[in-house]
């Protein structure tokens, strides 16, 4: 693991914690108490929050390698990481409802995970995303109200002081867009020409009701990425009781009697089993994870089947639900050119697509670069530009993820479905119809010379190039999502259905995804696993 010197951090600190790192990970021990499996946006979060306790020794497993690197810790070298070494390079299957198209669906490798590799956008989600939540697990730890208390709880507010809804004594380092780009605040007054409220900051009122514009609350300390893995775990790291293995592959959850009792991972080429004395918990992701409950024999029975997988628990649900963020990038062309600042993505937006919603259906991101897709990048793309990276909130379409093989280093087949629902073609062409909107609201006029796409694009056309247009949002989630149904696979305290000691804490246990960016919403998730089970084991 390299390291390098964070403002926040001593240098006698930063010595004590690699030699300790060092020593923990030199030789693993045959059992800890709590396995983590993953290091991501809730994985950091458990493991942080059950190290707490000295008593309790926590082993947190990552697949990726360190996140001291400039393109990970540089804001404006996000893209970078895309394809690269820290990014899992996932792929669809061609989709139909695309023109045919297979998307790239990235997702973070490393420690950090996707908090390491995105736009370091912090956005909680909705009132109604987290009542739903509650909803769907009977449990009003979900609920608007007390997220918004944990919210309070975590968060370092760095912005103008609003008690009733930002916390200042947190982990987790929160800051407006500092210095934004002139765009950015043309984007706010672009919101109100066309009636749309702006609000100080997006994570507060503005997040109750219908929705509106605000510059961007980012995860960027002086000047840097502030990921979660930073904000939790690398503090903890002179801790005996807590080792962080990178480079270590899971292969399958070991269960005996219908109990998680330790892991089979893979680490310096060589496959080993370490036990687990309370639980395991997984937080891969909502590719990942699914496929590990597979390939430890947990999922549909037909499915597990197909590759003489022995069945430990019969759950159907397991890789369905598979939901994502989808977008139709809009492009304008500068008058003269404006270099991106902090992220390149300082200004947001939320709204509705028809009054009568109760809550955002369109998520907009201003995006300070193009950003075509590979299709619409043939259309011509000017060398100087802004993206209205804008999509679908609440998508309707549904995919599924499926296995390809028995062997646990094989990939998944991922069918993401997007657009195959009518509905969510209608709201698609709402969106673009409002990306024009702003772009070429009067705000805009003294930067923009005009237009680059789609243009006034209308009925078959139009579809055309929203097939043609849709990316992802790299939101993947859903995929392990948490209910009391049938098809639902965790219930409302993250414990999987039918097993003893087994937990899913990431993205995949959303029974919808977020109204927005899902980074915070995986925080919470984290935070909500930890102390169900301090709970459950009197830690």
């Amino acid at each position: 693991m390299a390291w390098q010197v964070d403002p926040s951090e001593d240098r006698d600190w930063l010595r004590r914690a690699r030699e300790n790192q060092a020593r923990l990970t030199a030789g693993l021990q045959p059992r800890y108490d709590v396995i983590v499996c993953g290091a991501g946006a809730s994985g950091s979060v458990v493991a942080r929050r059950l190290a707490e306790n000295p008593d309790v020794q926590v082993l947190l497993v990552e697949a990726g390698g360190s996140d001291d690197a400039e393109t990970v810790l540089d804001p404006a070298q996000w893209p970078a990481n895309l394809g690269s070494e820290r990014d899992w390079g996932f792929q669809a299957q061609p989709n139909r409802h695309l023109n045919g198209r297979s998307l790239s669906m990235s997702m973070g490798k490393g420690l950090g995970g996707g908090s390491s590799v995105n736009v370091m956008v912090w956005a909680r989600g909705h009132r109604s995303d987290w009542d739903f939540f509650a909803s769907a697990a009977g449990d009003p730890a979900w609920s608007y109200e007390a997220v918004l208390e944990l919210y309070r709880e975590i968060e370092n507010w760095q912005g103008a002081p609003d008690p009733r809804f930002r916390g200042t004594s947190g982990p987790v380092w929160v800051q407006p867009a500092a210095d934004p780009s002139p765009i950015a605040h043309a984007m706010l007054d672009a919101a109100e020409e066309l009636g749309i409220p702006t609000f100080a900051h997006p994570n507060g009122l503005m997040m109750e009701g219908d929705g509106g514009a605000a510059l961007a609350d980012m995860l960027v300390r002086d000047s840097r990425r502030h990921s979660l893995f930073r904000a939790y775990v690398r503090p903890w790291l002179d801790r005996p009781n807590l080792t962080v293995a990178t480079d270590t592959v899971l292969r399958r959850v070991v269960i005996h009697d219908r109990r998680a009792i330790g892991v089979e991972l893979v680490r310096h080429g060589q496959v080993q089993t370490i036990g687990a004395r309370v639980e395991v918990v997984l937080s891969l992701g909502a590719i990942q994870t699914p496929k590990i409950l597979m390939h430890s024999g947990i999922g549909d029975l037909k499915e597990l089947g197909r590759f003489a997988i022995p069945v430990v628990q019969h759950l159907p649900g397991v890789g369905r639900n598979f939901q994502d963020h989808v977008s139709f990038g809009c492009t304008w062309e500068y008058r003269e050119p404006i270099a991106p600042r902090n992220s390149g993505s300082e200004a947001t937006l939320y709204w509705k697509s028809r009054p009568g919603l109760d809550a955002p259906d369109l998520l907009f991101c201003q995006v300070e670069f193009p950003v075509p897709s590979e299709r619409t990048a043939a259309l011509g793309v000017p060398a100087h530009g802004w993206t209205m990276f804008a999509g679908l909130a609440h998508p309707e379409s549904r995919g599924r993820l499926r296995l390809q093989s028995a062997d646990p280093g094989a990939p998944l087949a991922i069918d993401a479905n997007m657009m195959s629902e009518p509905a969510d073609m209608a709201t698609a062409k709402t969106c673009v119809e409002l990306c024009r909107a702003l772009g070429n609201a009067r705000a805009f006029r003294p930067f923009v010379r005009g237009e680059a796409m789609p243009g006034d694009l209308k009925g078959e056309a139009l579809e055309s190039y929203i097939r043609d247009a849709a990316v992802t949002y790299w939101h993947q989630s859903g995929t392990a999502r948490m209910g009391r149904d049938e098809l639902s696979v965790v219930d409302g305290a993250l414990k999987v259905h039918g097993i003893e000691a087994l937990r899913v804490a990431d993205g995949s246990i959303m029974p919808r995804v977020t109204t927005g960016n899902t980074q915070a919403p995986c925080a919470i998730i984290g935070e909500i696993a930890a102390r169900k089970i301090r709970a459950a084991h009197g830690l």
